[in-house]
């Protein structure tokens, strides 16, 4: 991937005021030439967002929340691989979206298409778009139709800190973690995120989908896992009609979310996960 300069490796002359830390640079195949993120040692405080968030961009660095899950596998066993990673911006969110959906929408999508208006429908005519199968890709969900209620990164510090402050949540204990990007959506393919091998061998391709729910929705990354990602969302769909049109982003994305969780039906993914959510969860098997 191509990177900017990396302050990692200068972190203890930098200025910032860190808790205790360490620096990662632990690939699938061996140490990384320099430091790929630093993470605290201890858990998050609700106030280490919106600080590291102020300081960090002043020398080129994003905090994230990183989770060592159920498992508990913290970055260093991630199976980093920024060797097989690219750049983001060498990529289209709408082709890498129509190509998954291709390859992974089947009977449980329900030959969802396109009208001219944008808007979902069913195909039950004879030109290969049959009721019960995927249909052709319905194409980019249009941006909503409302301003952001407030600002993006804020709405990503909340969240921040409500996993921050609830120590009895299934998150409890995720620690903040800085990493050299210069914008949120570039986090993973920054640390040759491994979390959707099973899905997609090069982040980079699904940071280019990241960056464009950054433009249409003010999303920020906010917590990785091994396998895990959670996204704050700053301008949610407000109708079901939206909802449903970004729900076949979120399936061809992570068909994971649909194929294997409840309600295992997109219709209804799309009125409990998407419809006016403020955070975005993603899990690859």
């Amino acid at each position: 991937m191509a990177t900017l300069p990396n302050p990692l490796p200068d972190l203890a002359s930098s200025g910032l005021v860190l808790p205790p830390g360490s620096l990662v640079d632990a690939t699938l195949d061996g140490p990384w030439h320099e430091p790929l993120l630093w993470y605290a040692d201890g858990p998050a405080t609700p106030r280490d967002w919106p600080d590291l968030r102020a300081a960090g961009r002043r020398v080129g660095l994003l905090p994230v929340l990183v989770t060592g899950g159920s498992r508990d596998q913290w970055p260093e066993d991630w199976d980093l691989c920024p060797d097989d990673t690219s750049y983001p911006g060498d990529h289209d969110a709408d082709e890498v979206l129509a190509g998954y959906w291709t390859d992974y929408a089947d009977d449980e999508v329900g030959g969802v298409t396109a009208d001219e208006t944008g808007e979902e429908s069913r195909e039950d005519g004879d030109n290969g778009e049959q009721s019960g199968g995927a249909g052709s890709w319905p194409g980019l969900a249009p941006v909503p139709a409302r301003e952001a209620p407030e600002d993006p990164d804020a709405v990503a510090a909340g969240l921040a800190g409500v996993i921050a402050a609830d120590a009895d949540a299934w998150l409890g204990g995720a620690r903040i973690a800085l990493v050299p990007a210069r914008r949120s959506a570039d986090i993973p393919a920054a640390i040759g995120w491994s979390g959707p091998m099973n899905h997609e061998n090069d982040v980079a391709r699904l940071c280019a989908v990241l960056r464009s729910w950054e433009d249409r929705y003010d999303a920020r990354v906010v917590v990785l896992g091994f396998d895990t990602m959670i996204v704050s969302v700053g301008r949610p769909p407000a109708t079901i009609e939206e909802a449903r049109a970004l729900a076949a982003e979120h399936y061809a994305f992570c068909p994971d979310n649909i194929d294997q969780s409840p309600p295992y039906d997109l219709d209804a993914y799309a009125e409990k996960a998407v419809l006016n959510q403020e955070a975005w969860s993603f899990w690859w098997d």
